[in-house]
């Protein structure tokens, strides 16, 4: 008898640490649910929990009631400690600089860190939506090392010209882009399609048309 071979479902790894924008990643965890062919593993740290609680009103067990399977920071046995375990990418959102440090130095002294660290060395997809401002050298440099052992930075920047109505629509928009990123295409919303170019060239001839500000005649 010929059976159909069912490739296994797609698993990322969301983890959601103390930073501010908890809600990227509880949204990250909703939209992973509409595409049957992903699972979710999710990983909340402590202070991440309170602020889910402080952000969202939201409690750590309503969270990890949107992901598949839910692992504690502690349990540093969990399947998604070992390269062993099949991945497909893995998002923190928000990231505090503690963690960004834990990965970019290979501390893996947490779930977190460690998952982070085994995508890492697995060449998977990892993405840290680092949410600290300003920035020291420090900072920058871990941002650095993580970047050249292969994670993407992206830190949760609006996109302001798209003329958002709402938090929601801007939290969407960030967890779109950041599902995206790590090469799930199915989750793109809309592409920019440019300022109309009747409406760019009546700019452009606006601000060249207007010297006062540059020191030229009037």
């Amino acid at each position: 008898m010929n059976r159909t071979r069912q490739e296994p479902p797609g698993r990322v790894i969301v983890a959601i640490t103390g930073a501010s924008g908890v809600g990227i990643g509880v949204r990250i965890l909703e939209l992973l649910r509409m595409d049957p062919g992903l699972r979710s593993d999710v990983v909340i740290s402590k202070a991440g929990a309170m602020t889910l609680q402080q952000e969202c009103g939201l409690s750590q067990k309503e969270v990890e009631a949107l992901a598949d399977v839910a692992h504690r920071p502690s349990h540093i046995g969990a399947s998604i400690a070992s390269g062993s375990t099949p991945t497909t990418a893995m998002i923190v959102a928000p990231c505090t600089v503690k963690t960004l440090s834990g990965i970019a130095y290979g501390l893996a002294d947490n779930l977190v860190t460690r998952a982070a660290d085994v995508c890492l060395k697995e060449g998977v997809p990892t993405l840290l939506m680092v949410r600290e401002s300003p920035l020291h050298r420090g900072h920058i440099a871990a941002m650095d090392a993580v970047a050249r052992a292969g994670g993407i930075i992206a830190p949760p920047v609006p996109a302001f010209y798209t003329r958002p109505q709402s938090v929601d629509e801007i939290i969407d928009s960030l967890a779109r882009r950041a599902l995206v990123r790590v090469g799930l295409t199915q989750f793109h919303a809309r592409s920019w399609e440019g300022i109309p170019r009747d409406a760019q060239s009546v700019e452009s001839a606006d601000v060249l048309g207007d010297t006062s500000g540059w020191g030229g005649a009037p």
